[in-house]
């Protein structure tokens, strides 16, 4: 059973779920959200049932939505892969001083993977396990040559605001975006990694997670067949990997 906590960050109120088993030491898994990402599924339900499966196999799971997604404080155009970082670190803070935490794993999808790669390489002393799903690594590119989600611009005259239909993001995320050392800081961590990507994402190229793989000296790089970048094709296989790696 998960419940529903709040993790402050700069007097920020982060909305989280978060389920522990009843034991003295346990293991936990933080599972981060990509772009736009949150705790509701009803766009993707990947790490909901994912943390079901392994709450049922004794681990302890956090989930979280970053400022301005879900219930969390904020608005969502403010975000950026630099204040997510600072929302994630403030999660991995409340997860390393659970006085019953034995071992840390990172589990990112999309986005979230490209920050968890980089949490664990922050962190590379604390976090025992990483895996990235779908990770959007291609969101540097992108930002370099004025594109996202379908939406066209200017990468040299960055708009005050993008209007994506549903919502909008401020043009400081993609000012900034260009910039993020993924691959140098995710480096940092040489811990045994899962990379799981679909064949046909057509949203983030798999070539990103093949440079993932390249990095790392101790990765296993899983393509999933006629999957797309949500893994909604052939998910069972994405569960069983998962699971069992993490065991």
């Amino acid at each position: 059973m998960e419940k529903d906590i709040i993790i402050k960050r700069d007097g920020l109120n982060l909305a989280a779920k978060v389920s522990f088993p009843d034991q003295d030491q346990y293991d936990v898994a933080i599972l981060a959200y990509g772009f736009v990402g949150m705790m509701d599924p009803k766009v993707n339900d990947l790490l909901p049932v994912l943390a079901q499966k392994l709450q049922a196999l004794g681990f302890g799971t956090v989930r979280f939505d970053f400022n301005g997604h879900g219930l969390s404080d904020g608005p969502l155009a403010r975000m950026s892969i630099y204040n997510e970082l600072e929302d994630y670190e403030a999660v991995m803070e409340y997860v390393l001083e659970l006085p019953q935490l034995r071992h840390l794993y990172l589990i990112g999808h999309s986005q979230g993977g490209v920050l968890s790669a980089m949490m664990a390489g922050f962190y590379p002393d604390k976090v025992d396990k990483l895996v990235l799903m779908s990770s959007a690594a291609t969101l540097v590119d992108d930002a370099k040559l004025g594109t996202c989600m379908g939406v066209d611009y200017d990468p040299d005259k960055v708009p005050a605001e993008l209007d994506f239909g549903d919502f909008k993001v401020n043009g400081w995320y993609f000012r900034t975006a260009k910039f993020i050392n993924t691959y140098e800081v995710a480096a940092n961590y040489q811990g045994p990694v899962l990379i799981i990507h679909g064949q046909d994402d057509q949203i983030v190229n798999n070539y990103a997670s093949t440079r993932f793989h390249a990095i790392y000296n101790h990765s296993e790089l899983h393509l999933i067949p006629e999957s797309d970048h949500g893994l909604h094709q052939n998910r069972d296989e994405v569960y069983q990997l998962v699971t069992n790696f993490i065991q």
